[in-house]
């Protein structure tokens, strides 16, 4: 069975209805992304930024996946699919697929901010004054501007057995992310979905200028065509 590899991004989830990370002008649902995605945001302001991922995190418990994480984990039947996405939302699993790996985090789990391995699930408002069994506070399980990724090299390990790749909803701009294509085998086939396009389809790359939600079709096409 062959190693399907997908990288998702903000994309992926905008036909849920979920906001793409931030705007033009770099602020994210009107707040400073330094205000709100940093550890110093969160020593400055934690009750802005708890606040801010309860909105998230109740926007999220609202939308629903959509055709495309649903044509994705359908993929399961014909290959070894390893999902690895941008988003904190839990619309891949959701829909169904079984191996997903978050890169920067999860909005619906939370973790100490003294001991990271403490983490929790959590589908209701986070609060100062909610601790762990430490009593130490809990902050969203959210990779911020500044910290490190601590799956990055999981994910690495990933693309380099991939036999075709496809990329969904990303740009594939923002480190370390973007740093996993240099990963993927030679040989491997990349697929590239995204509306507007900044690259040309070429011998190792096949682009579909289109939505999450329709490019799939023309993806499932080519794959049933060529693999």
């Amino acid at each position: 069975m062959k190693h399907l590899v997908v990288l998702t991004g903000a994309g992926m989830s905008a036909e849920s209805g979920l906001k793409t990370f931030r705007d033009a002008n770099g602020l994210w649902e009107g707040h400073d992304v330094m205000e709100v995605a940093t550890p110093e945001g969160f020593l400055n302001n934690p009750e802005l930024v708890l606040e801010f991922y309860n909105q998230r995190r109740q926007q999220l418990l609202e939308v629903e996946p959509n055709t495309a994480h649903y044509e994705l984990a359908r993929l399961e039947e014909q290959f070894k699919v390893s999902i690895i996405t941008q988003n904190v939302d839990d619309l891949h699993e959701r829909a169904g697929s079984n191996t997903v790996i978050h890169l920067h985090g999860e909005l619906l789990k939370v973790r100490s901010i003294i001991t990271p391995d403490n983490v929790y699930s959590w589908r209701k408002p986070l609060h100062l004054g909610d601790k762990d069994k430490n009593g130490h506070q809990l902050r969203p399980h959210i990779v911020w501007f500044g910290e490190a990724v601590p799956l990055i090299e999981t994910a690495a390990n990933i693309c380099s057995q991939a036999d075709i790749l496809l990329i969904i909803g990303t740009s594939m701009q923002v480190y370390p992310a973007a740093g996993l294509k240099d990963y993927i085998p030679a040989q491997t086939h990349t697929y590239f979905i995204d509306p507007n396009p900044a690259v040309s389809s070429n011998n190792a790359l096949t682009v579909i200028a289109k939505t999450a939600t329709e490019g799939i079709k023309d993806f499932i096409k080519a794959l049933n065509s060529n693999h």
